[in-house]
């Protein structure tokens, strides 16, 4: 398989807007998350904080946990809005979800409200959707994948 139709099958994507909606939110969602990780926006605790809290959960170390963290929900979100590169993303981000449920949510219960798994799991929900439907019409994806398919 050349280099070509590996970005083609990366990049294809359905034609139809369902997609839209759920890499808006949820890039908007992962974007803030992730900023508030890396830069101490929105209420956050940057690296440092972060890196700290992580270690003392056991997520070593954490300072590097933290960065790869706060990158992966903070550069995926930019992805998710602009809709390129979904599948990829939308895979990196199901994992940071799995992590987050099982190390942090998961003996807390399913409500939110005791800090449980309920918003991890809906927003690998979401990631799951996009990995299997792609970025959908309104995306990067979507673009650069009819263009190369006219060079063909």
């Amino acid at each position: 398989m050349n280099i070509k139709n590996t970005i083609t099958n990366t990049i294809k994507t359905e034609q139809s807007l369902s997609s839209l909606p759920l890499r808006l939110i949820a890039g908007i969602i992962f974007t803030a998350h992730g900023a508030q990780k890396l830069f101490a926006w929105f209420g956050g605790y940057g690296l440092d904080g972060t890196g700290q809290w992580m270690e003392s959960i056991g997520l070593s170390p954490g300072f590097i946990m933290a960065l790869l963290a706060g990158s992966t929900e903070f550069f995926g979100g930019l992805l998710l809005i602009v809709g390129l590169l979904i599948r990829p993303t939308s895979f990196v981000l199901a994992i940071t979800m799995i992590v987050a449920i099982f190390s942090v949510h998961i003996n807390n219960g399913l409500f939110m409200s005791n800090n449980g798994y309920e918003f991890g799991l809906a927003l690998l929900a979401i990631t799951l959707t996009l990995l299997i439907q792609g970025a959908g019409q309104s995306s990067l994806d979507s673009v650069l994948y009819q263009k190369l398919n006219k060079q063909s």
